[in-house]
C-alpha cells in the first residue's frame, strides 16, 4: 500500500495537493513567509507560556488546600 492510498483512506490529502497547497501558500506569502513564521513560532510559545502558568496555579492551589485541611 503506498503512501498516498493509507492517507487517502484516513481522509487527508495526497502529495500532489500538499505540494498544490505549499505552492499556493508560497504565491500568497512570498517574501513575507520568514515573517510569518517568526509569528507562528512566538505564538507557540505564548501559548506553551501561558500553560505552563495554568499548571503553576493549579499546583499552588493544591498545596494551599493541603495544607488548609485539618490533619487527622
Amino acid at each position: 500500500m503506498s503512501y498516498d492510498q493509507i492517507m487517502m483512506a484516513f481522509g487527508m490529502p495526497g502529495t500532489w495537493e500538499l505540494i498544490v497547497i505549499a505552492a499556493v501558500g508560497l504565491l500568497i506569502f512570498g517574501n513575507r513567509l520568514p515573517e510569518v513564521g517568526k509569528g507562528l513560532g512566538r505564538g507557540i510559545v505564548e501559548f506553551k507560556k501561558g500553560l505552563r502558568g495554568i499548571n503553576d496555579e493549579i499546583e499552588e492551589a493544591t498545596k494551599k488546600s493541603e495544607e488548609d485541611r485539618p490533619s487527622s
